[in-house]
């Protein structure tokens, strides 16, 4: 199986070069919305598209022959994306255009990049950290993605493409229950608190409510500094809680090479959804709408599959409700869970009895063959590329 993995690398171009960037992304933006409007909504096809307006678009934009067939190429992909979530294309931004490698090449030997631009081809200086230099030395990357980002300066997202080991076979699965009061909570009794990220939520909520108040009253100094501020602090929250999130899903999947192990997760998909809907107070409502589940679910399947740990998504239902050592449905209390059968009553962790339960869902999965008559699950790809699990109606009784 194939991996491809995504390495973010600063450039510095000359000022020259920075206006020369900023016109192939405006034309490459320019040129994918006048492909989406020219063409009809559903045509998808990237080869259908190329074939309708290539030359018109190099004459109107002058874009290079190659920059001309990935604009195509993301109105189709874009397209195809849009259809599945049922929603309409978004307008492009000159924010990235896509580089194949007849316009783009890395050079090691002086650490720079070689991207086709409006007037030509052009060598520019990437800054790049002891990851990326491990993963780019002695690669030859054949992709990239020429981008401008929020702060104002130009990145470089080079694609490698690694053949990834295959999963390794083991009957034993850990289970990771999800939450927010605890983050993560692992079948083998690790446990991630969530209090900090709480914190670090509420704090720049206030901070950010106070500065916009600030940013719109007072004097003229007054709101052009909370702006400066706001604009300052923009993405701080986001980046505290990626780096959270990798540091979990890095130690789970550690934990599963250690046991020789599978990870079972839940699947929430459509969990959002449905909390809105209850009557909740605003902060409740802020706080479960800015829980990352979805990112951390993301980084663990792309880090199983680099490491050869599989991921099994399962069903949630009755998971948190169940004891794990009788499978008698018990009582849940805020943290704590006791099950209510007399011969076992077992009391704990709630999260580590639900835990226990989805690996236990996992491990019936791992162990049964594919298409056996069985109370099991069923698993697909979601639109976002997601692992996502189905119950399987069961005619007989699991053994």
């Amino acid at each position: 199986m194939e991996q491809v993995l995504t390495l973010v690398c600063k450039l510095n171009p000359s000022k020259k070069q920075a206006e020369e960037i900023d016109m192939v992304l405006a034309a490459f933006a320019d040129a994918c919305n006048h492909t989406n409007q020219k063409i009809k909504p559903q045509i998808t096809s990237k080869t259908t598209i190329q074939n309708m307006v290539y030359n018109e678009i190099r004459a109107l934009f002058g874009l290079s022959a190659n920059l001309a067939v990935r604009a195509c190429a993301r109105v189709g992909a874009n397209r195809k994306t849009a259809k599945l979530k049922d929603k309409p294309v978004k307008e492009f931004k000159p924010t990235s255009a896509d580089y194949d490698a007849r316009i783009f090449s890395f050079r090691e030997k002086d650490w720079t990049v070689s991207l086709t631009l409006m007037n030509g081809r052009e060598h520019i200086k990437i800054d790049a950290g002891n990851y990326q230099r491990g993963k780019l030395k002695g690669r030859k990357p054949t992709s990239a993605q020429l981008c401008k980002h929020r702060d104002g300066n130009y990145y470089i997202h080079i694609q490698i493409k690694d053949e990834a080991p295959e999963p390794i076979k083991s009957n034993k699965v850990i289970g990771v229950d999800f939450g927010r009061r605890d983050i993560a909570v692992t079948s083998s009794g690790n446990k991630w608190d969530g209090k900090q990220i709480n914190d670090v939520r509420d704090k720049f909520s206030l901070v950010r409510v106070s500065l916009q108040k600030k940013a719109t009253k007072g004097t003229r100094s007054t709101r052009r500094r909370a702006r400066q501020i706001l604009q300052r602090l923009s993405g701080k929250e986001r980046r505290f809680q990626q780096w959270l999130n990798h540091n979990i899903s890095k130690s789970i999947i550690q934990d599963a090479l250690k046991n020789n192990a599978a990870v079972a997760i839940e699947d929430l998909t459509g969990i959002r959804e449905r909390t809105n809907q209850k009557p909740r107070s605003k902060t409740e409502r802020r706080r479960s709408n800015s829980w990352s589940f979805y990112q951390l679910r993301f980084f663990l399947e792309y880090k199983g599959i680099q490491f050869g740990v599989e991921i099994i998504a399962v069903p949630p239902a009755w998971t948190s409700q169940m004891c794990y050592q009788c499978l008698h449905i018990g009582l849940r209390s805020d943290k704590r869970f006791k099950c209510t059968n007399e011969t076992c009553s077992w009391s704990g962790d709630a999260d580590f009895n639900g835990a226990n339960n989805i690996a236990a869902i996992g491990v019936n999965l791992v162990n049964l063959p594919r298409g056996s008559n069985c109370l099991c699950c069923e698993l697909s790809v979601d639109s976002s590329g997601l692992l996502k699990a189905h119950i399987v109606p069961a005619s007989g009784q699991c053994g």
